[in-house]
């Protein structure tokens, strides 16, 4: 399924479906060892279905979801180790989009979401995009309109006591440093 964010629009499976992470994988052309960021509806959503998270990654999540801030945390068990990239850590974030949340409330667990594009292409921000270069290979497009599109998310990694900046985004990492002082 692909469906808009608060960013881009992106792909949604169950985490826990080795065959649903490889088909996300095999659509994508991207390599197995990179790890595919999920979405919650919630913090308890991620607490509950995603992974653990630290006294550092609750804070930021307090702070800035819903938004555009992903946090690299230690990834539940019940999670498919594929989607980590064999790394035990998994990335995720609550979207500032009800649309996207609304999909995670009603499957009832955090959902896939990296862009919905082949590795290496740009990431679509109209249903009409996605469809162009994905159209027959998913199952689901939800046209909820244009995903804002500019800048991804940012990615920190908090699985230590010092985040760590991943990716650069949409919520600024000098804005994250004098949160958290």
């Amino acid at each position: 399924m692909a469906f808009p964010t608060d960013t881009f629009y992106g792909l949604a499976v169950d985490p826990r479906s080795g065959a649903a992470i490889r088909k996300i994988f095999e659509l994508k052309e991207r390599s197995d060892t990179r790890a595919i960021p999920l979405i919650a509806e919630s913090i308890t959503q991620a607490t509950d279905c995603v992974g653990t998270l630290t006294p550092l990654a609750e804070r930021l999540a307090l702070q800035y979801w819903p938004g555009p801030l992903t946090l690299i945390i230690p990834a539940s068990a019940e999670l498919n180790a594929e989607l980590t990239g064999a790394t035990g850590r998994v990335a995720v974030r609550v979207p500032d989009h009800a649309v996207a949340r609304t999909i995670a409330r009603l499957v009832g667990c955090a959902i896939t979401s990296t862009s919905a594009n082949v590795s290496g292409l740009p990431s679509p921000s109209t249903a009409d995009e996605v469809a162009a270069t994905l159209g027959s290979l998913i199952d689901v497009l939800v046209d909820a309109g244009a995903a804002p599109g500019g800048l991804p998310s940012t990615i920190i990694d908090v699985t230590a006591a010092t985040p760590v900046l991943v990716r650069p985004g949409a919520v600024h990492w000098e804005r994250v440093l004098k949160f958290l002082g």
